[in-house]
C-alpha cells in the first residue's frame, strides 16, 4: 500500500486534477455531417467520490443542453471518470435526443406550468424587448431553443436536472393556434381591424 501511495507522480497529479471542477459555460460547435451549428451549454457538473482501498475514486456527471436556436433542443447527462469525457458524453446524448419546440416569433405561444420531480417551472410569453427573465438553469434551455423574450419562475426543488427537464417539458407542451385549429378541423377566421368612427358634421 505504501508503494502505491508513493509511486507515480503522474498518477497523483491525475487524481488531483479529477477533484477540480471546471466552470460551466457555452461551447459553440459545429456537429454532424450536415454542418449545422449547435450551441452546447454545460449547466451543471457534479462530482461524486467512492471510497476504495487505497483512497477515493472520483467520477463526474455533466448536464449538457444542446440547441440550434431555431426551435430544436436536447438535454443529456453524461458520466465519466474525467470532466472532459463527461461533457463530451453529455453533448452526444443531448444531440441524439433533440426535439422540436413550437415558438411564436421570439417568445412562446402561451403560458405553461410544468413539474418534473420536485421542480416546478412557470413560463409566460413576453412582449418584444423584454429579454429572458430566468435563472441560469432555465435560461440555458431557453437560449438554446431560440427564445428571446419570456418571463419565468422556478418553484420547488432547485435540483439542476429536474429544473432543466421541467423547463423542457413545458416547452414541449407548447402548441400554436394553427396546429390546434387544424387538429379540430376548423379554419382560422381573419378578424378585420375596427374602423374609426366617422366624424359627425357640425350643425349650424
Amino acid at each position: 500500500m505504501a508503494e502505491i501511495n508513493k509511486s507515480g507522480g503522474d498518477g497523483q497529479r491525475g487524481q488531483q486534477n479529477r477533484g477540480r471542477r471546471k466552470p460551466p459555460g457555452d461551447r459553440p460547435n459545429s456537429f454532424g455531417g450536415g454542418g449545422e451549428d449547435l450551441v452546447e451549454k454545460v449547466v451543471f457538473i457534479n462530482r461524486s467520490a467512492k471510497v476504495v482501498k487505497g483512497g477515493r475514486r472520483f467520477s463526474f456527471g455533466a448536464l449538457v443542453v444542446v440547441g440550434d436556436k431555431k426551435g430544436r433542443v436536447g438535454v443529456g447527462l453524461g458520466k465519466a471518470a474525467e470532466v472532459a469525457d463527461a461533457i463530451r458524453r453529455g453533448g452526444e446524448l443531448a444531440r441524439a435526443q433533440m426535439v422540436f419546440v413550437a415558438l411564436k416569433d421570439t417568445t412562446i405561444p402561451h403560458e405553461a406550468y410544468c413539474a418534473y420531480g420536485g421542480a416546478k417551472v412557470l413560463l409566460r410569453p413576453a412582449s418584444p424587448g423584454t429579454g429572458i427573465i430566468a435563472g441560469k438553469k432555465v435560461r440555458a434551455v431557453l437560449e438554446s431553443v431560440g427564445v428571446k423574450d419570456v418571463l419565468t419562475k422556478s418553484l420547488g426543488s432547485k435540483n439542476a436536472a429536474n429544473v432543466v427537464k421541467a423547463t423542457l417539458k413545458g416547452l414541449l407542451s407548447m402548441r400554436l393556434r394553427e396546429t390546434i385549429y387544424k387538429s379540430r378541423g376548423l379554419e382560422i377566421r381573419k378578424v378585420e381591424a375596427p374602423k374609426a368612427p366617422e366624424a359627425i358634421p357640425a350643425t349650424a
